[in-house]
């Protein structure tokens, strides 16, 4: 098929090289601007741009889809489907219109549960005991569409944001290559009006720990959240990314340190499995005892 991909982030890649390794015809690749990073604030192209590129794909990043002139030539590439995952930009209605098989959009979550921008950090936050990927047909709404194929996964009790995104990444990309190939015989399923939630941005101001909370909230609070942006706590006056936990039995006033790194919680006790300190590497618990004299509490 002769396709459009639009999508940025590391989490859309590998779905680009399905694509490319599948056969299908990439008639252009849209992706967000190139922004600024690094010390020197340069631009810097994202993850789909640099691979785009190098796969010698023609790239476009508009700032926006709303201008007649970006839709026209969006309408001109003549594209049989548009396959959207993780782009960062809404979709005017004649975008969506305009490819003959409309756009499908590859969404990390189990719909309609975690709508929105954020899915898998809301779902690991949340406990949820499972989460998946579903190729759905976009429509004007929030992530409202109706479902083509899904496919589900457990959450392991300690796997973190970082983990499942790998995982979901990669079953995207598996999925939207089946749903390509059987696109024909596919039959549309509407998504049902209960059980909706939405996944807010992470905003980093959520980001650090509270230790009156039950022992298993803090540990999916810091599992959700690493390694972006990363729970974190105060150790001595220095700050301490968490970055992997897990619930134990224990007792002590919230925040209190149990020994090695295990922490007391408003219920129960976290092992900090692994933790960053400032301007250091991640290192798992043995590591950051060797170097790091732990106080009394966290705070």
């Amino acid at each position: 098929m002769r396709v459009v991909f639009m999508g940025t982030p590391e989490f859309s890649v590998p779905v680009l090289e399905a694509l490319v390794t599948a056969g299908h015809e990439i008639a252009a690749v849209y992706c967000q601007p190139p922004r600024p990073a690094g010390r020197g604030k340069k631009d810097r192209p994202s993850p789909v741009q640099a691979r785009a590129e190098a796969l010698r794909l023609l790239v476009r990043h508009p700032g926006s889809l709303r201008t007649p002139e970006e839709q026209a030539a969006f309408a001109d590439l003549d594209a049989d489907v548009a396959v959207v995952v993780a782009y960062g930009l809404i979709l005017p209605q004649p975008v969506l219109n305009a490819p003959r098989h409309g756009c499908l959009n590859i969404h990390a979550s189990l719909l309609p549960r975690w709508r929105g921008a954020a899915p898998i950090h809301r779902a690991v936050m949340a406990g949820d005991a499972e989460t998946g990927i579903c190729i759905m047909r976009m429509e004007a709404g929030l992530d409202t569409g109706p479902v083509l194929l899904r496919e589900v996964t457990p959450i392991g009790a300690e796997e973190t944001t970082g983990d499942l995104h790998d995982r979901l990444s990669s079953m995207g990309a598996r999925l939207i290559v089946e749903a390509l190939n059987r696109l024909p015989d596919l039959a549309p399923d509407p998504q049902p009006e209960t059980g909706v939630t939405y996944a807010e941005k992470i905003d980093k101001a959520e980001a650090r720990v509270d230790w009156t909370c039950t022992a298993a909230e803090v540990a999916r609070h810091i599992n959700g959240l690493s390694p972006f942006p990363g729970a974190w706590c105060e150790a001595g006056g220095e700050r301490l990314k968490l970055l992997r936990a897990r619930a134990v039995e224990g007792a002590g006033a919230p925040g209190t340190v149990l020994g090695g790194l295990r922490i007391a919680c408003g219920e129960g006790a976290v092992d900090l499995l692994q933790a960053q300190r400032q301007g250091k590497r991640p290192m798992s618990a043995d590591e950051i005892l060797r170097g790091f004299r732990l106080p009394d509490r966290l705070d």
